[in-house]
């Protein structure tokens, strides 16, 4: 069956057609080939430029540097249908490419960082990562100590950097670095070219979920990069980076709502064709009361993430807020949702051939990616208290 979406005034029908273009990629270029992907722990870099040419990667980027011009509306569609594909992963490192790595460059870069690095990873031809978790540094972006040192006309970078998607096959990293004293005021953004000398990538981490993307550790050993790679001002990276977390957590409320419009699916054609006691499971009212449930859960998560998305298409300064809170519900509908399909399923629900073990395995890192559920209920109050 087909999840019975209702026209959204958010939406119009170019971004219907829009929707039914990425559908029609995921069926095409990513569901034939998902368990291939998860198994080997990475999908082929082809994609990346197939990605590129269906208008995947630089979807809201000007279109003076190969970008779509497209809406935070337009990411939102693009995340649901992404993640119908079976493979959770492979939306991730596409999206880690799209908006993770390329949002600070695009706004706050230099037009020579633009054509050097944004231009080339918007056609697929350069792979992107975002640099900011360390060991000692995850939601507290404040508290990261890898070092950039001015030298000259270059910055001598030293440190560790972990949990990094793309990190084993990136050509560049959008990199908070600390450049001034401690706390806040001393982050900054610089682009780093990963064949730069004293730069290497530790394991290759093995994850609960998503595993087509990879996941690495990295360790920079007095790298030494131009200082024209510097990412808009010195000491302005925190800012710059937490207001682009922004991005990052609409894409999670996007895929949440397209995972949970599959397991929908998913479950409701199982309970029609699985028997008990002589019935349908369909036919048992606790199960469709708890698909209502389901159901009501990720029409609440769709519209906050419209809504969300709407604001910060106007520039309204409480769509950081929004996104947040759509963040937030997300990750715990979509949670509930994917132990609800796999409850549903029984013994099957825990064969790995079933694509509904790997998005519960999936989903459970949505509460902790692009800011944990805690540091968004934070955001929340304070605004509140404000």
């Amino acid at each position: 069956m087909s999840y019975p979406r209702q026209p959204s005034r958010f939406l119009d029908d170019d971004l219907d057609a829009f929707r039914r273009s990425i559908a029609s990629f995921v069926d095409n270029e990513i569901r034939p080939h998902a368990d291939e992907w998860e198994a080997a722990g990475e999908f082929p870099l082809e994609l990346y430029r197939k990605a590129a040419a269906a208008g995947i990667i630089g979807l809201r980027y000007d279109p003076k540097w190969g970008g779509g011009g497209g809406s935070y509306l337009a990411t939102c569609v693009l995340g649901e249908e992404l993640v119908k594909g079976d493979t959770v992963g492979t939306p991730v490192g596409l999206m880690a490419q799209s908006e993770f790595a390329l949002s600070v460059l695009a706004d706050e870069g230099s037009d020579e960082l633009k054509v050097e690095y944004l231009e080339p990873a918007i056609k697929g031809e350069l792979i992107g990562a975002i640099g900011v978790t360390e060991p000692g540094a995850g939601s507290d972006v404040g508290a990261i100590a890898t070092k950039a040192v001015r030298d000259g006309d270059h910055y001598v970078i030293s440190g560790q950097k972990t949990f990094i998607t793309n990190g084993t096959r990136a050509d560049f990293i959008t990199l908070a670095v600390r450049t001034g004293g401690a706390g806040p005021s001393g982050v900054s953004v610089v682009m780093f070219p990963t064949n730069t000398p004293g730069f290497t990538m530790g394991r290759k981490l093995e994850k609960l979920g998503s595993r087509a993307s990879d996941t690495a550790e990295l360790f920079f050993d007095e790298c030494r990069v131009p200082a024209r790679n510097l990412v808009g001002e010195e000491g302005q990276g925190m800012r710059y980076i937490l207001s682009h977390f922004a991005g990052e957590r609409l894409v999670i409320a996007a895929f949440a709502v397209g995972i949970m419009e599959r397991l929908i699916e998913i479950g409701i054609d199982y309970a029609s064709s699985r028997e008990v006691f002589g019935k349908p499971l369909a036919s048992l009212q606790t199960w469709r009361h708890r698909f209502v449930d389901m159901s009501t859960r990720l029409e609440a998560t769709r519209l906050l993430s419209y809504q969300a998305a709407d604001l910060l298409d106007q520039g309204d300064p409480t769509g950081e807020m929004a996104v947040s809170a759509a963040k937030l519900y997300a990750a715990e509908a979509v949670q509930f949702v994917a132990a609800e399909i796999l409850q549903l399923h029984g013994g099957f629900g825990q064969m790995e051939e079933s694509s509904v073990p790997r998005y519960f395995r999936d989903v459970a890192g949505f509460s902790i990616g692009a800011g944990t559920s805690e540091i968004q209920r934070e955001i929340i109050s304070k605004a509140l208290i404000r």
